[in-house]
């Protein structure tokens, strides 16, 4: 054996990271991520704050700006972090609080008793991993200031004037040596964000102003109309859920009861629909989207089945011979918010966003069974279109099973996969990918461009049908819609079990032209009805083939120089050239005019390929989006056309 030098291990070697070192060493543990992501989230620490003081009945208005260097200022009429001098820590309060990993109000017995957020690491995470930090407090008929760089104080508390109100100014610049990726916000996300927190905090207005003229630009000059959404609900989240059912024929006036006890609130809003989507139910625990769910969402979904199946059977609806209605029967065309306040909340789940509290089970229980029921025997009529349409998705569901034994049965008579079907060689989902391709012309090229060993090829004859119209059962009878599930192996409805599906990477490869963007538009909306669990674990992909090709002027070559991808990279690519006139441009209408080879080096070979992976950031716009493009009501998609006419740049007809 032989010698190997001694290591030594000892107190040398034990490395202490002082202060806010740690999260400047590792921010995603504190953030998430130092992507998109991870910036945005920064945002929402400081006004979760702000949303802190809204709980505790001393703040009604916040402020965000987004400046022309990307930074932001948030500004509240709250009652302004406390300035005087910290017993513990010798130094101001406020300096505590910024520059102390969990210090705050929310700690212990004589602070906040909610507070929202969902890591709870607070304003000196921010100032962490910002560069700077500028923090203004409003108290006391006077106004503070204190300078921070990168978690460090560099200007220290001191008295910059007299102030007739209170609240606090929080300015900070993300650090770019952390944030590599980018440093520039995006209105729409923090727009989402907000949106929600008002309606989930009753009459709290917060404004969002985005003062850059160029919002894709790290600095760019102020612009001359800054752009301005102010979100305010006098209604809370019974707003929250006309959002949501905007557009939709309703069965009934929104639904409101509310609930207290000493483990903290909870508050609940429902309206039926005439849709067949049972996605519209969203659960939130301090102001956070519990997305994984959690005992609040298993105490509402236990209360309205057993609720309805009651009084259903009550009013001789539901006869003795017949079976009780489901959950899903239940809740087929429900939109509802349920949001708890906890003192101690317990998140869990892969996302830390699946609540644990077992003691809030009960009390969302008993809140949504007493008011539920209460309801229903007051109001009949409305009561009888709720029961009467869980009614018909029973009907529809036991129709919808039988197709799909009858499907289950043929595939397990021809022991095969649909016989358009190319499937690869792998038996490994996690390295294996399916690309979805419109027609046989396509489809072909796909065949000979892949990779056998790992890609499969399932060509769609058609368009596939829109299930936000058609439901479950008459879903099940399209042959497409078959095929697609059959290839991808993880069944449907009750059936369905994400960890059977045959691929990890769902790929939808269609045309650049308006016939490819109805095909997956339609592909989307199956998934997100059907099979939503493969977008959250990020299975579904859109591939992004190339939409123009350089090629030299008369050359005997058919070699394409370069690929563009969009309509606004074209000029910007031709400019790089001294003559660009030396090329020709060829648009690419479908993917059936590339070769294999052209198809396989642009869109289709990991090491070059460029691929979108669908996600749902914000579950309320995504429900809304499917429902007004796809739905049945035609003034939803005018107005989503009209508003939108002037961003296209190129249109077949």
């Amino acid at each position: 054996m032989a010698n190997t030098p001694e290591e030594h291990y000892g107190a040398d070697d034990i490395k202490v990271l002082k202060g806010l070192e740690a999260v400047r060493k590792r921010p995603g543990m504190y953030i998430g991520s130092t992507g998109p992501l991870g910036l945005h989230h920064l945002v929402y620490e400081v006004v979760d704050n702000s949303v802190d003081e809204a709980l505790a009945g001393y703040c009604d208005h916040i402020q965000v700006f987004i400046r022309p260097d990307n930074s932001i200022q948030v500004i509240d009429n709250g009652r302004g972090i406390p300035v005087e001098r910290h017993k513990t820590e010798k130094m101001p309060t406020v300096e505590v609080v910024l520059t102390i990993l969990h210090a705050g109000g929310k700690f212990g017995d004589g602070g906040y008793k909610v507070s929202g957020g969902l890591h709870g690491v607070g304003v000196s995470v921010v100032n962490a991993l910002s560069s700077r930090m500028v923090v203004d407090v409003r108290r006391e008929g006077k106004e503070y200031e204190i300078e921070l760089e990168r978690g460090k104080t560099t200007t220290k508390l001191h008295e910059i004037g007299k102030a007739r109100k209170t609240g606090t100014t929080v300015t900070f610049w993300p650090d770019p040596e952390i944030f590599t990726d980018t440093c520039v916000y995006d209105f729409d996300t923090l727009q989402s964000r907000f949106r929600e927190m008002a309606f989930l905090n009753k009459g709290l207005k917060i404004e969002l102003t985005d003062e850059r003229s160029d919002p894709k630009a790290l600095v760019s000059e102020p612009a001359t109309e800054p752009r301005k959404v102010v979100f305010k609900y006098d209604g809370g989240i019974v707003d929250f859920v006309k959002y949501l059912n905007d557009g939709k024929e309703s069965l009934n006036k929104p639904i409101y009861f509310a609930a207290e006890n000493e483990d903290g609130t909870v508050e609940v809003a429902m309206q039926w629909t005439t849709s067949y989507s049972s996605n519209g139910v969203l659960a939130f625990a301090n102001n956070i989207n519990t997305h994984e769910g959690g005992t609040h969402l298993d105490g509402f979904k236990q209360a309205v089945t057993r609720t309805i199946n009651d009084y259903a059977r009550g009013k001789k609806i539901l006869k003795e011979k017949d079976p009780n209605l489901t959950g899903d029967d239940c809740r087929e065309g429900l939109a509802a918010i349920i949001s708890v306040k906890l003192h101690e909340p317990e998140f869990e789940g892969q996302t830390k966003t699946k609540l644990g509290n077992t003691e809030i089970r009960g009390l969302v229980q008993t809140a949504v069974t007493k008011g539920l029921a209460e309801y229903l025997e007051e109001n009949p009529a409305p009561a009888k279109r709720i029961v009467g349409k869980a009614s018909q998705a029973l009907k529809a569901r036991e129709a919808a099973r039988k197709a799909r034994e009858a499907s289950r049965k043929n595939v397990m008579e021809s022991f095969s996969l649909p016989g358009k079907l190319a499937d690869c060689s792998s038996k490994d989902p996690s390295q294996s990918e399916i690309f979805i391709v419109e027609g046989d012309s396509a489809g072909g090229s796909a065949k000979q461009a892949r990779d056998r060993k790992y890609q499969a090829i399932l060509p769609l004859r058609g368009k596939i049908l829109n299930v936000e119209r058609a439901g479950l059962n008459r879903s099940l009878s399209s042959d497409t819609i078959k095929s697609l599930i059959t290839a991808i192996g993880c069944g449907i409805s009750e059936d369905f079990d994400a960890d059977k599906a045959r691929y990890h990477r769902i790929i939808i490869m269609t045309d650049a032209d308006v016939d490819g963007a109805h095909i997956r538009c339609l592909l989307l909306t199956f998934f997100y009805r059907y099979m939503p669990e493969l977008i959250n674990r990020g299975y579904i992909y859109i591939a992004q083939p190339p939409i123009f090709g350089l090629k030299k002027k008369n050359s005997k070559s058919p070699k394409v120089e370069r690929y563009i991808y969009d309509e606004k990279a074209l000029s910007s690519t031709l400019a790089e050239y001294d003559n660009p006139d030396k090329f020709d441009v060829q648009r690419y209408k479908g993917l059936g005019e590339m070769d294999p080879e052209q198809l396989w080096e642009t869109t289709m070979e990991p090491a070059s390929r460029t691929l979108l992976q669908v996600n749902i950031d914000d579950a309320a716009e995504a429900e809304r989006a499917v429902s007004d493009l796809m739905g049945d009501k035609v003034e939803p998609r005018r107005d989503f056309i009209q508003s939108h006419a002037r961003d296209v740049r190129f249109l077949d007809i």
